[in-house]
C-alpha cells in the first residue's frame, strides 16, 4: 500500500488536488491487526512520514477495488448515480498518468486474489479512452513481477509505458520493518519516489531524465520502456506533464510535435495550444491514473 501512497504524495506535493485524484487501495494494511502502528502505513524502518496520516482521501476502497469498476472509471461507462468524485474527467486535451503496482506475473496482475486484470483488458480500455476522447497522452507505469508484459499488448497511439521488471523476472522488495515483520515498500517504486524528491513544479527534468535514473544494480530487475506509441521524443516530454500541476503558464514550453501554433483570437484569447492544465490521478492497490489538460 506504501507504493501507492508514496505515488500520491507526490503527485499532490507538485500540484495535483484531491480533486483531481482517484485513490483506489485494498485499504488493508492500515488498521490490520499485525500492524503494531495501528492507523498508519510508512515506507522506511524509521517511520519518519506517516503515508496514510489525515490528508489522503480515498475514492474505492476494500470490495471497492475491483476490475470491473477501473475499467468503468477509465472508459467513463459509470451508473448516473456515482458521483463526479468518484470519475475520471479527462478530454481530448488530457495527459494521463496510470500507476499499477500489486501482485502480478506475465500479463496479468492480481486485484486482491480474487480477479485478475490482464494486459489485454488495460490495452482495450485505452483504445476506448482513445475513440472516447478521453486522453491526449497517457504514461503508464507498473512495479509488479513481470510488469514489462503489462504494456505489450497496448496498441493506441500517444501512450508512454515503463515498467519494474522483464518477463520472467520478480520485483523485489524494499526496506524490510522487523517491529512489523513485512517489507514496507519496493525497490522500484522505492528508488522512482526518491529520484523524484528532486522534481519541483518548475523543474525541466524530462522523461528521458527519468529514465536514465533507472540504476539495475539497485532495483534488481531490469525495468523496461516502451515509447513506439509517443508521438513527442522523451527529451520534449517534461516529467511534470504527467506527474505535476501548474496552471500559471502556458504548456508551450516544451511543444508536441504534433501541436500548432498558438495564434490570438481576435478577442485576444489564444488558441492552439491551450491554456494551462488540469489533472487526475487513480490509484488502485498501487495505480495512479493522471491527466494534464491544456484547455483553457
Amino acid at each position: 500500500m506504501s507504493n501507492a501512497l508514496g505515488m500520491y504524495r507526490t503527485v499532490k506535493r507538485l500540484g495535483i488536488p484531491d480533486s483531481n485524484i482517484i485513490l483506489m487501495l485494498a485499504d488493508d494494511a492500515a488498521c490490520n491487526s499485525r500492524n503494531k502502528f495501528a492507523g498508519c502505513v510508512y515506507a522506511n524502518p524509521g517511520r519518519d512520514l506517516d503515508l496514510y496520516g489525515n490528508n489522503i482521501e480515498v475514492d474505492y476502497r476494500g470490495y471497492e477495488v475491483t476490475v470491473e469498476n477501473f475499467i468503468r472509471v477509465l472508459t467513463g461507462r459509470m451508473e448516473p448515480s456515482v458521483p463526479r468524485s468518484k470519475r475520471l474527467l479527462t478530454d481530448d486535451r488530457s495527459n494521463v498518468f496510470v500507476y499499477m503496482t500489486g501482485h502480478g506475473g506475465s500479463e496479468f496482475l492480481k486485484f486482491q486474489d480474487n480477479e485478475e486484470i490482464s494486459a489485454f483488458d488495460i490495452a482495450d480500455a485505452f483504445e476506448q479512452m482513445y475513440q472516447k476522447k478521453r486522453y491526449n497522452e497517457i504514461f503508464f507505469m507498473i512495479d509488479t513481477c513481470q510488469a514489462n508484459t503489462m504494456y505489450s499488448k497496448f496498441y493506441s497511439p500517444n501512450i508512454l509505458a515503463t515498467g519494474s521488471s522483464e518477463f520472467g523476472e520478480s520485483s523485489y522488495s524494499h526496506e524490510h520493518d522487523y517491529e512489523i515483520g513485512v517489507s514496507v515498500i519496493d525497490k522500484y517504486t522505492h528508488y522512482m519516489l526518491e529520484y523524484m524528491e528532486g522534481i519541483n513544479k518548475t523543474s525541466q527534468k524530462t522523461m528521458q531524465d527519468l529514465f536514465n535514473s533507472y540504476d539495475v544494480g539497485k532495483i534488481g530487475s531490469n525495468p523496461g520502456v516502451r515509447s513506439d506509441l509517443f508521438k513527442r521524443p522523451l527529451d520534449r516530454a517534461l516529467i511534470t506533464d504527467f506527474f505535476g500541476g501548474n496552471v500559471s503558464r502556458l504548456v508551450q514550453d516544451t511543444p508536441a510535435v504534433y501541436s500548432p501554433p498558438i495564434q490570438a483570437k481576435p478577442d485576444g484569447t489564444l488558441e492552439g495550444w491551450r491554456k494551462a492544465r488540469a489533472w487526475t490521478s487513480i490509484f488502485f492497490l498501487g495505480l495512479l491514473v493522471a491527466w494534464v489538460s491544456t484547455r483553457q
